[in-house]
C-alpha cells in the first residue's frame, strides 16, 4: 500500500486523491466509485510491470463487451426518440445483457490480475530453473519384452524366425497355392 497512487497512476486524479495519507480509504472508494478504470488501470499497470501483451482474444472478448454496450445504447436513443414501448424493452434487455458480459470480462480480467500477481510474489513456489536434461541411451537390452499384440501364437521376441535371419525362408512361406491359381489372368502379358 505504500506505493498506491488512485487508479494506478493512469487518470488524471491519481496523486491527487490523498493516496500517501489514507491508502485503504482511497482504494475502497476507488473499487467502488470507479470500478472499471480500477480494472482497466490495474490491468495496464501489470501489462506494463510484466511486459504483458494483450492477445488476440482478450481483445475480441472486449471488443464484443464494447459493441454490445454501444448497441444497448442505441437502442435506448431510438426508444427514447421513437417512444415504442416495445424497442424501449429490448434496450432494456440488451442494457441487462451488455452489463452481464460486462462482470463477466472483468472478472476473467481480476482473475489474471491475481495469477500474475501471484507468479510475481512467488506464491506458485519456486519455479524449476531450465536445465539439460540428463543422457539416455536406447537400448533393448535392459528393457522388458513387450507383451505380444495380435499374435497370440508367436511371442515378440522369436520374430524374425532364426532361418529367415540366415536368408532362409521363413516355415510355411510362402504358401504351398503360391501364387494361387488363375494368377495372373490369361492374355496378361508383361
Amino acid at each position: 500500500m505504500s506505493r498506491y497512487v488512485c487508479c494506478a497512476g493512469y487518470m488524471p486524479c491519481s496523486g491527487r486523491c490523498g493516496e500517501s495519507r489514507c491508502p485503504e480509504f482511497c482504494l475502497a472508494t476507488e473499487v467502488v466509485l470507479c470500478f472499471g478504470n480500477s480494472v482497466a488501470s490495474t490491468r495496464f499497470l501489470l501489462q506494463d510491470e510484466f511486459n504483458i501483451q494483450t492477445t488476440q482474444c482478450d481483445n475480441c472478448i472486449i471488443g464484443f463487451m464494447f459493441c454490445l454496450q454501444q448497441v444497448a445504447c442505441i437502442f435506448s436513443i431510438v426508444a427514447m426518440i421513437v417512444g415504442s414501448e416495445e424497442i424501449s424493452e429490448a434496450s432494456q434487455l440488451l442494457s441487462c445483457l451488455a452489463e452481464m458480459v460486462y462482470c463477466t470480462v472483468c472478472a476473467c480480467m481480476q482473475t489474471q490480475h491475481k495469477v500474475e500477481m501471484d507468479k510475481r510474489d512467488e506464491k506458485f513456489g519456486p519455479q524449476p530453473v531450465m536445465a539439460v536434461p540428463p543422457v539416455q541411451q536406447m537400448s533393448r537390452i535392459d528393457q522388458q519384452i513387450p507383451p505380444s499384440v495380435g499374435y497370440a501364437h508367436q511371442p515378440a521376441y522369436a520374430y524374425p524366425p532364426a532361418q529367415q535371419a540366415q536368408g532362409y525362408p521363413a516355415p510355411g512361406y510362402p504358401p504351398a497355392q503360391y501364387p494361387p491359381p488363375g494368377y495372373p489372368p490369361s492374355g496378361y502379358s508383361r
